[in-house]
């Protein structure tokens, strides 16, 4: 395995250059397998978990719904303060310890799928919300890798305030008295969008006064960002719009960006939205 290992780092330094010296030896940032097997893993359990769950009954997960969305809420919470506090005073080398957490994060939020699959929630389970969840994760292991400073930040500034208000969201709408006061549902999908468009526009704000940061990188994220618009436009679309009117606000379907909001699946709804991510 180690020979294995070597490798496949070999071929994946030659393809991108030297790596950021100062990321060395932190976890699960030397080599690229753990986060590949991860990331397959996920796609397998994505798979096979339906097939599993089909003649069973659903989980309800309540007691862990709960502290998961508050947890990651608190998590994203630190994760925003500590960016904009590190990019104010120009503490690039502390920030890198922040983005490693950003990283992280992409692999605890695997669980939204696995929650969702236990609840028998499989008509959330779309492409958009795979497709999010297995890319973000490993492009952040090549993102710590080669380039966890300058243009970096931007996306996980305004990602963690978003998921500040998704996850706060779906922790505070497990407790009934409060869904009639959680106003904000709809617009973290548009916030999400206005992130994306905002990310976008300052990369190419890179490309057109070239900064330093490699223009490879540059290129891939506004590709990337495009995939994510034209997406959640189109879950946005078929959420919202074609339903506006004709549907009553749902506080338990935890129907927005793939993540799960802490009410148990036994809950009766009229209607489930899916999820964007």
């Amino acid at each position: 395995m180690e020979a294995f290992n070597h490798r496949v780092n070999t071929y994946i330094d030659s393809w991108m250059g030297p790596r950021d010296p100062r990321v060395r030896g932190w976890l699960l940032l030397d080599n690229y397998i753990p986060t590949f097997a991860f990331t397959v893993m996920y796609l397998l359990v994505v798979w096979m978990g339906p097939k599993y769950m089909k003649n069973r009954q659903p989980y309800s997960c309540r007691a862990l719904l709960v502290p998961y969305n508050l947890g990651l809420t608190l998590l994203s919470l630190y994760m925003f303060y500590e960016v904009v506090h590190f990019t104010v005073f120009c503490q690039h080398t502390a920030m890198i310890n922040v983005l490693w957490w950003y990283y992280f994060s992409k692999l605890i939020e695997f669980m939204d799928t696995f929650f969702f699959i236990l609840r028998k929630n499989n008509h959330q389970i779309t492409f958009l919300h795979v497709y999010h969840h297995a890319t973000m994760l490993n492009i952040w292991w090549f993102v710590m890798n080669w380039v966890p400073c300058g243009h970096s930040y931007f996306g996980a500034t305004f990602n963690s305030f978003i998921h500040v208000l998704m996850y706060s969201y779906y922790g505070l709408s497990a407790v009934p008295a409060l869904r009639p006061y959680l106003w904000w549902k709809k617009y973290i999908t548009q916030g999400q969008l206005v992130q994306f468009v905002l990310t976008m526009f300052q990369t190419s704000c890179a490309v057109v006064w070239p900064c330093g940061f490699p223009m490879g990188w540059l290129y891939f994220q506004i590709t990337y960002m495009i995939t994510l618009i034209l997406l959640f436009t189109n879950f946005y679309i078929k959420t919202y719009k074609r339903h506006a009117g004709s549907r009553k606000t749902d506080y338990s379907n935890g129907s927005i960006n793939g993540h799960t909001n802490g009410v148990a699946s036994n809950e009766k709804v009229k209607y489930r939205k899916p999820r964007a991510d």
